[in-house]
């Protein structure tokens, strides 16, 4: 067992004997404790024919365990007055409990019954491939949702990281219990395994109860990561829906999760996008009235990443706003930001990161991305000095890098009207 505590910090990892990653960070102000336990398995993982079944299967150890049933699973947590949850994303399956401090031990025996022992009966697969469907169906039923699903299916075509996480209704009905079981097998494995908790827990504690409940396990071997994707071809693609309103996506290739320029990155999408101080929202919004809604993102993977602009707009005002996206990401590759702007952006996102800090969800989701990306701990200060040590130069380069004029890659979901653009645009 390795274990090492940041200087200055309460902060602990531990490597278990069988390579299980084990985190844990102390706040005394509070008398609650967030404890999650990652899978790094997720929907790139799936097998060939079989999207979504990741989860699905996260779905189904839900519906009941050797040792408890669906109810027992339900009530386990929120009769202490706790919180139980899961998730699956593109790289990962997430299981997160919340509980008053003294409850630890049964948060921590309920979140390894999930992980270890799900039952996975042929009648509750069943059951649950409707349950499924019916989430692919509340998708695309909102076209704010269902915009972005089609988009990285375009952006990444043919990519893992292209795939839906949901998958679609025909993929998903054809999962066999077998299959569950094949693909569970890979969660019982030490180095495919994140443990970490934040809140008041002590790390001798969690070590523990990480050794009662996952010691035997043995080491195993890590799911590999995706492959990197090639850059997507740029372009806009028109999928014509009937609605009140068009969802217009547009990305650009970006850095990944561990490139150091992802804080110029994140500097950038802030200004462009992150609040309604911002220039697209200030614009499109505010000076031209061409929506409601409009906001930059910046997904980053393991291998790759993008950054973008997502809008809402009526038919009728859809070219308006998409050559006002175009206009605005466009002024930002000659000179970058000007120094007023990379000051406000940094002000903004070293805000974002100490309110998030202030909670044992916002800890505990920072341990997480630190062990799933075998990154080091960096204290909050440490994270404010990276984001000021961006230079206006970092910006200007990352700029003319990500935002590169007609580089982008568009979809467009909802009804056309004449003056909206052609299908083979480029943008």
């Amino acid at each position: 067992m390795a274990a090492s505590v940041a200087p200055g910090e309460s902060f602990r990892s531990t490597v278990l004997d069988n390579g299980m990653r084990v985190l844990s960070e102390p706040m005394n102000a509070v008398r609650s404790v967030a404890v999650g336990l990652w899978v790094r398995q997720g929907a790139v993982h799936d097998p060939p024919g079989l999207g979504g079944i990741g989860h699905l299967l996260e779905h189904m150890v839900f519906k009941g365990t050797e040792r408890r049933s669906a109810r027992e699973i339900a009530l386990s947590l929120e009769s202490v007055g706790g919180t139980l949850d899961a998730y699956t994303s593109r790289e990962r399956t997430g299981f997160l409990a919340r509980v008053p401090a003294r409850h630890l031990s049964l948060a921590m025996d309920v979140l390894a019954d999930l992980v270890q022992r799900p039952a996975l009966r042929c009648d509750d697969l069943e059951r649950e491939q409707e349950v499924v469907a019916e989430e692919i169906a509340a998708v695309e039923d909102t076209p704010d949702d269902l915009v972005f699903e089609l988009h990285s299916e375009e952006f990444w075509p043919g990519h893992p990281y292209g795939r839906s996480i949901l998958g679609a209704r025909e993929a998903v009905g054809a999962v066999e219990t077998e299959d569950l079981r094949r693909l569970h097998e890979g969660w019982q494995a030490g180095a495919n395994l994140v443990l970490a908790a934040a809140g008041q827990v002590a790390g001798d504690a969690l070590l523990e109860l990480a050794g009662e409940h996952f010691g035997h396990l043995p080491a195993g071997a890590c799911a590999a990561p995706a492959e990197t994707p090639a850059d997507p071809d740029p372009g806009l693609r028109w999928v014509e829906r009937e609605g009140a309103q068009v969802h217009v996506v547009a990305a650009w290739p970006a850095p990944a999760r561990k490139d150091p320029d992802r804080y110029p990155a994140l500097l950038l999408s802030t200004a462009l996008g992150g609040g309604m101080s911002s220039r697209l929202f200030q614009r499109i919004r505010e000076d031209l009235a061409l929506a409601y809604s409009v906001h930059s993102f910046h997904s980053a993977y393991a291998r790759a990443g993008m950054a973008g602009a997502y809008l809402a707009t009526r038919p009728d005002c859809a070219e308006a706003a998409l050559e006002a996206l175009d206009e605005i990401c466009g002024e930002l590759l000659p000179g970058g930001l000007p120094d007023d702007e990379i000051r406000a952006a940094k002000e903004q996102v070293k805000g974002h990161l100490l309110l998030s800090l202030e909670s044992p969800g916002g800890r505990l989701g920072r341990l997480a991305e630190l062990a799933l990306h075998d990154l080091p701990f960096a204290s909050l200060d440490e994270l404010e000095e990276r984001v000021e040590r961006v230079s206006a130069e970092d910006v200007l380069r990352v700029a003319q890098t990500v935002f590169r004029p007609g580089g982008q890659n568009a979809l467009c979901l909802g009804p056309r009207r004449s003056k909206a653009p052609s299908a083979n645009r480029s943008p």
